[in-house]
């Protein structure tokens, strides 16, 4: 069922979504100094394309351990995150749902984009994990 929904998910703004990511990518790989936020932004374009089935969790919490991008430090790259790149990623997301959420077929999509708005708006310190509870996808 996810696979049916994810190549749906596509065709329904998960495209044009992860090429937004792909641009804040590139954005920040240009500054070099947002290079991490770049291979951040690279995850969640892949978990853009392909968001039924798995799920964004605190790394904290999904390994037992605190490591740089879930203490201080990665408080403040989402910061600086959510200042440059973040929250128009999210807005992106929330008019895409918004516009997917007119129609009853739409609704289960909108949900999607509104979770990757939240992701949007904070991703250091996230992973990506199967919602089976199987091996991590990726690292944010």
């Amino acid at each position: 069922m996810s696979l049916v929904l994810n190549i749906l998910w596509i065709v329904l703004g998960g495209a044009w979504m992860a090429f937004g990511w792909l641009v804040a990518a590139g954005i920040m790989m240009v500054t070099i100094v947002g290079i991490p936020w770049a291979r951040a932004a690279l995850n969640i374009a892949l978990y853009t394309l392909m968001p039924f089935g798995y799920q964004a969790v605190p790394r904290d919490a999904h390994t037992g351990q605190e490591d740089i991008g879930t203490g201080a430090l990665g408080m403040l790259g989402n910061i600086l995150w959510l200042v440059l790149a973040g929250w128009w990623l999210a807005l992106c997301h929330v008019i895409t749902a918004v516009m997917l959420a007119v129609t009853i077929i739409g609704i289960p999509f909108a949900w999607a984009h509104l979770k990757l708005a939240g992701i949007s708006l904070w991703p250091v310190g996230k992973m990506i994990v199967p919602k089976d509870g199987g091996m991590p996808a990726h690292r944010v």
